[in-house]
């Protein structure tokens, strides 16, 4: 082959191949588009839920102040009392003979006059000690109001000339020993000064309590002593005050009601009934009769009734120093109605229970 046939070959075969790669487009560079930003709402702040007095559940600005007892009378001879309508809770319990007698505590509400003021008894340790602070009484046997001391209480006992009883002329001794809870309250030392802690369970509501919201609609829950015969009527219109909802239970013995001597009737927005032992102490009364003391450590059959209904469950209290537990027949803990709760300490044996 020549050199110009070389030459032109080579010519050709260089057209051929530049025609068979097409030319490189040039590429504009893009710029995304900017993302709008997602303004999600702040979370939440969790509201702290308002205060609640410790023996009531009820709404309030609590007071730095004990809890305060007070053994109080129910003879014949010691009605109508004062100061039991200001009581957060009221324990009623047997005593010689078959009577009973109230161990009133007060926490929210502190009475200008209390009484009449009575002795210490074996099942008082119990029902106090869990509360921390001081039991007022008017004296007692030696044992019981050592067992006092034990339990961690401050004594305020009359035979000891504590400050703040004094006998009223209008009542004949024994039924005319009276307090002042002030007066009582202003002689706490610096270990008995603080709040009680919470005793029993409160729902936040009045429609939230177990017995509103399980329990059975009831008109009148009647209880009986070996000699002593309270019973409730449910009165939806009566006003417990506190702040909470219309309707109470209201308070009789033998049938009669009870009122405070201001002529207020007794009211309680929940009361809960406790089967319970007792025992005899093998001590005596100045009259010779047998002292039996309420056993408060163990667990029993219970009646709460709250806002017209009732509702059976079981009480149980693991030692002295702990408060009673209310439980229903799934083993929940049993909750109240914001408000003050009576207590009725019934024997198994010699008392009864009953509900229409």
């Amino acid at each position: 082959m020549t050199t110009a046939v070389l030459a032109s070959a080579l010519l050709a075969l260089a057209a051929c191949t530049s025609q068979g790669e097409p030319e490189a487009t040039p590429t504009t560079p893009t710029t995304p588009s900017p993302v709008p930003a997602v303004s999600l709402p702040p979370k939440p702040v969790p509201q702290p839920l308002p205060a609640r007095w410790p023996l009531t559940g009820v709404v309030g600005e609590i007071q730095e102040r004990p809890a305060l007892s007070v053994k109080v009378e129910n003879s014949a001879a010691a009605r109508p009392q004062t100061g039991l309508e200001d009581a957060d809770v009221v324990w009623e319990e047997m005593v010689e003979g078959g009577i009973t007698r109230f161990n009133a505590v007060y926490h929210s509400v502190v009475p200008e006059q209390v009484g009449p003021i009575r002795s210490v008894r074996p099942m008082d340790a119990a029902i106090a000690a869990p509360l921390g602070g001081l039991m007022a009484f008017s004296g007692g046997q030696p044992p019981f109001v050592q067992q006092i001391r034990a339990a961690g209480l401050q004594v305020l006992s009359n035979d000891e000339g504590v400050a703040g009883m004094y006998r009223v002329g209008f009542r004949r001794a024994p039924h005319n020993v009276y307090g002042s809870g002030p007066q009582l309250l202003a002689q706490a030392d610096a270990d008995h000064s603080a709040p009680p802690p919470e005793q029993l369970a409160y729902a936040r509501d009045h429609a939230r309590a177990s017995a509103v919201l399980e329990g059975a609609p009831v008109a009148a829950l009647n209880l009986s002593f070996p000699s002593a015969a309270p019973s409730w009527t449910w009165d939806a219109a009566a006003d417990p005050g506190r702040g909470g909802p219309a309707g109470a239970w209201a308070r009789l013995e033998r049938g009669v009601a009870q009122t405070s001597s201001d002529g207020d009737r007794l009211l309680a927005t929940n009361v809960v009934v406790m089967r319970v032992q007792v025992v005899d102490t093998g001590s005596r009364d100045p009259a010779g009769n047998p002292v039996p003391e309420t056993v408060l450590t163990g667990e029993g059959d219970a009646v709460v009734a709250s806002g017209g209904k009732v509702l059976e469950a079981r009480w149980s209290k693991a030692g002295t120093a702990d408060p009673v537990v209310l439980t229903d027949a799934d083993g929940n803990e049993v909750s109240l109605v914001p408000g003050a709760t009576w207590i009725e300490l019934v024997p198994v044996n010699g008392g009864a229970v009953a509900w229409q």
